[in-house]
């Protein structure tokens, strides 16, 4: 392993990154190291590699052999295992990580990140250097006291992805099922279109699985079957995680009272709303904002 950093220079386990830093980047030029667990991981992942794997990827078989850009989610599991590895840069970080303020677009968004998309890019040898290059300056980053390196390797990460949509997406792939995937696609891309909240006077009208069913015209288990299938977990912890997300965000950058920000989240009365966060976080929603 030639480097390994983040803001805690620590990565607690492997498949795990440390939640208050919400960054790392390796470079390892060893073979035969794979990551053979289908599952859900804990950040968004881009992989810059070089050599010949199997990526098993949601509803997809990926076959690689070559230089390629992998873009992984939280949201989709999914296993990789070296064949022959030659180099690979892995970049791990969370969405809070890369979103500086609540209206920033969610990576689930993205095309390069979102269900249902292809997170392979195959590169030329030209793409390839470029996007080492511009690895190996978020290493270099990352190990100089620079005030402002944080916001530096946000712009190398979407530099990056900038540089991604501008390829074309890989299609050597064989597609496994089509209805589960495409059901948890339109699911996320639902959910999204909900946050953000913009005034307590549009509050959120979905708020749980049945509504999204309803929004999609399924029915509420096939839903819940084709999400869970897909993402690895249930249609409400998704919903959930997301209200809480947009319940800390609202919290952190409203001066919106704690009753307004109840009713903009769907909540009746504040009582619930109280309950509901510190059942989720450990805290009440006062103490989080003090």
């Amino acid at each position: 392993m030639k480097n390994i950093i983040d803001n805690t220079a620590t990565f607690a386990q492997p498949g795990h990154i440390t939640k208050s830093a919400g960054f790392t980047i390796q470079c390892s030029d060893y073979t035969n190291q794979s990551m053979k667990t289908y599952s859900r991981k804990d950040f968004y992942k881009i992989c810059l590699y070089d050599g010949e794997c199997t990526i098993d990827y949601a509803d997809k078989g990926i076959a690689v052999n070559g230089k390629i850009l992998f873009f992984g989610t939280p949201h989709i599991p999914y296993s990789w295992e070296d064949i022959n590895k030659n180099i690979a840069y892995s970049s791990l970080f969370t969405e809070e990580f890369l979103k500086t303020n609540n209206n920033s677009e969610s990576l689930q968004q993205s095309p390069l990140f979102k269900i249902g998309g292809t997170p392979i890019f195959n590169l030329t040898d030209s793409q390839a250097e470029a996007i080492t290059e511009i690895c190996n300056k978020m290493i270099d980053t990352y190990n100089t006291d620079y005030l402002y390196k944080e916001d530096l390797l946000r712009n190398y990460i979407n530099l990056i992805i900038h540089e991604a949509l501008q390829m074309k997406p890989s299609d050597s792939y064989t597609k496994h099922k089509n209805a589960p995937a495409r059901v948890a696609s339109l699911f996320m891309e639902l959910l999204e279109r909900q946050f953000p909240i913009e005034t307590p006077q549009a509050p959120l009208k979905l708020r749980n699985a049945t509504d999204y069913a309803q929004g999609l015209a399924v029915h509420v288990n096939h839903l819940n079957r084709s999400v869970k299938e897909i993402t690895g977990k249930s249609t409400t912890s998704h919903i959930t995680n997301r209200i809480i997300a947009e319940a800390k965000a609202l919290l952190k950058h409203t001066d919106w009272g704690i009753a307004e920000i109840a009713f903009s989240l769907g909540f009746e009365y504040p009582t619930y709303f109280n309950n509901y966060f510190k059942k989720q976080t450990g805290t009440n929603p006062t103490a989080f904002r003090e």
